[in-house]
């Protein structure tokens, strides 16, 4: 039996302060296939915890009956700092209070930072050029120290993802269906976790321009490839953002499908030797990122909604009206807010007050939109 859960502290900022990290791993730990799996990078995103809680007893017994054929690390609560933050009786568990930058944000560009250390070392085999390319990110990342508690985090945590074939990010948006981030030299490879998730849409996108945890991968891959075109490079992690619906859908019975999920995606690549279950209906092929319409104010006001999530949407149609809250009509003027795209209705906001410049909602179309092409494509 391999199952076994891991424990360690982070020392904090200030004295007195620490935390700690707790994490699984499970299966042969020669297992050619490694796994990472994390959720709540984003400390007040709960519903994939609530996905792992219900998939680590899944783990454990299959782990007992020797059913694993790949070594997992699983996160069910990857950030701990996040958890702390509150005020006023609010959880601020997406920021970093010190900083204010979002924990998903400005993960590192790591080909640059280990270009040197390749030089002459990639060959014509690509397995091995993968394990030289692993081993410069594991150096480097040792080389590392860290000046605070949450660089400490980041450092572990993208030591144990680096060094895996599978990398699931587990987060929620606010009010939303399920949908994927991935990059798109991975699809259509990743379309069996998308049809397995059952999600509404899957967006890919090279750089959405915010430097996230799924992108690092794929960029390192794909970098190190174009930078040395005599040597072949696979992109050798499969990385994905999981958007678990909205952050109140922590629910037993909305884990244990999602659970499901993740357990039959695993069986069906052959990680888990088990029954996947019934194969499930054809989720919607990716669309780039850029076709997907951010919706947002251009004052503040109080929000009301005429669409429902997953409605199909036409350009020019209300999406909802901003009720005004100052000025000479104040809370008796109202005026519609525009679909700028052809598309269906992925996500909501839940707090209906909403402030100049807020994202309200995300409307999936097929076509890249004007301005969003090498844009920032994230709402915050």
């Amino acid at each position: 039996m391999a199952f076994e859960l891991h424990q360690t502290m982070l020392a904090g900022d200030s004295p007195g302060a620490s935390t700690t990290l707790y994490w699984y791993t499970a299966g042969p730990e020669t297992a050619p296939t490694r796994v990472h799996l994390q959720a709540a990078l984003h400390a007040d995103e709960q519903p994939g915890t609530m996905a792992l809680h219900h998939l680590l007893p899944r783990l454990r017994d299959a782990d007992a009956a020797g059913q694993l054929t790949a070594r997992f690390t699983i996160f069910p609560s990857v950030n701990p700092l996040g958890l702390a933050t509150t005020a006023l009786r609010h959880h601020i568990g997406r920021y970093d209070l010190g900083t204010g930058i979002n924990y998903n944000r400005r993960w590192p560009d790591l080909y640059p930072l280990i270009a040197p250390a390749l030089a002459g070392k990639l060959g014509a085999d690509p397995r091995a050029n993968v394990a030289t390319i692993r081993a410069a990110v594991a150096a480097w990342i040792d080389s590392q120290q860290p000046g605070s508690a949450i660089q400490l985090l980041r450092l572990l945590v993208l030591k144990s993802a680096a060094a895996a074939d599978i990398v699931l990010d587990l987060h929620c948006d606010d009010d939303s269906l399920k949908h994927i981030f991935t990059s798109p030299e991975l699809m259509p490879g990743l379309q069996d976790l998308a049809d397995w998730m059952g999600v509404a849409a899957t967006l890919t996108a090279e750089d959405s321009g915010g430097g996230s945890f799924d992108e690092v991968l794929p960029s390192l891959f794909r970098k190190a490839r174009l930078a040395n075109p005599d040597h072949p490079i696979p992109t050798a992690a499969e990385t994905a953002t999981l958007e678990y619906r909205g952050r109140a859908d922590s629910f037993d019975h909305l884990g244990q499908e999602d659970a499901a999920g993740l357990f039959g995606f695993l069986a069906g690549r052959g990680l888990i030797q088990a029954d996947p279950g019934a194969k499930p209906q054809p989720a919607p092929g990716p669309t780039p990122f850029e076709a997907t319409e951010v919706l947002r104010t251009d004052a503040p006001g109080l929000l009301a909604y005429h669409v429902q999530l997953g409605e199909r949407v036409s350009k020019g149609q209300p999406i909802a009206d901003l009720i005004a809250m100052d000025g000479p009509a104040a809370f008796m003027a109202r005026r519609p807010i525009l679909a700028g795209t052809d598309g269906f209705v992925l996500s909501r906001v839940s707090g209906k007050y909403v402030r100049r410049g807020a994202g309200i909602a995300k409307l999936v179309g097929t076509a890249v939109l004007p301005g969003r092409a090498g844009a920032y494509l994230l709402e915050d």
